[in-house]
């Protein structure tokens, strides 16, 4: 995987996350600061992810699914890198934790390369499915958290936390929900059962974990309604 331009930066001695900030700059929490750079890691290995997982696709509309959210998720990273340049922390800086997220992000590239060189495109693509689902599970969750901080922060860092989480809320549960279903037909196909194919996730379009969770249910329906 390529490195963020954060990791190819020293560490300072304390690996702090805060930049020197400015006057106008709202002072956020040190826990806050590792946060955010370790989120803002996250959606750059997110990028490499997606990368692969183009490679390794054989259905189209997955592939063309994929493609669309590797473009969105390159923006994912400006978004978090903007909002931590606004709270004033360092987009390059280096807490403890950001390496982990870095080694996380690389093993998941490496178990679809692995499965590409296995031979079988099919498994590869599952493989791929899979890890684009644990990426997207722990960006999900940090894209909540970016929320709940927003609910909590109050004046100017509120503000900026808000504006970040809803530009990009929409696309993280898509991107979340959608690649849950394509994982789970492709397994099903898989096995030998009927497949929906694209999934009703996208199909219907989910952009919720109720609306998900509905969409499932209606696979049933879809399935035989594909027999007739």
């Amino acid at each position: 995987m390529k490195k963020s331009s954060a990791n190819n930066k020293k560490r300072s001695n304390n690996g702090d996350a805060k930049g020197a900030g400015h006057e106008d700059t709202p002072a956020v929490d040190e826990a806050v600061a590792a946060f955010l750079c370790e989120a803002l890691e996250n959606e750059v290995g997110g990028v490499q992810i997606y990368e692969t997982a183009v490679r390794c696709a054989q259905n189209s509309d997955l592939k063309k699914e994929w493609k669309k959210y590797l473009d969105e998720t390159r923006e994912h990273v400006e978004v978090y890198e903007e909002l931590c340049r606004d709270l004033g922390v360092d987009p390059e800086g280096q807490p403890p934790g950001r390496a982990v997220v870095t080694h996380l992000g690389e093993s998941l590239v490496a178990a679809m390369e692995m499965a590409e060189a296995n031979g079988d495109p099919r498994e590869a693509e599952i493989v791929a499915a899979e890890c684009v689902t644990i990426a997207e599970t722990k960006c999900h969750l940090n894209w909540e958290l970016v929320g709940e901080l927003a609910k909590k922060a109050k004046g100017e860092e509120g503000k900026f936390l808000k504006e970040a989480f809803d530009q990009v809320e929409d696309e993280e549960d898509e991107h979340l929900y959608h690649t849950q279903g394509w994982t789970r037909e492709l397994w099903i196909r898989r096995l030998g059962m009927p497949a929906v194919l694209p999934p009703p996730e996208e199909e219907k379009d989910v952009k919720t974990a109720i609306g998900a969770a509905k969409a499932k249910k209606a696979r049933k329906t879809m399935v035989q309604g594909s027999r007739r």
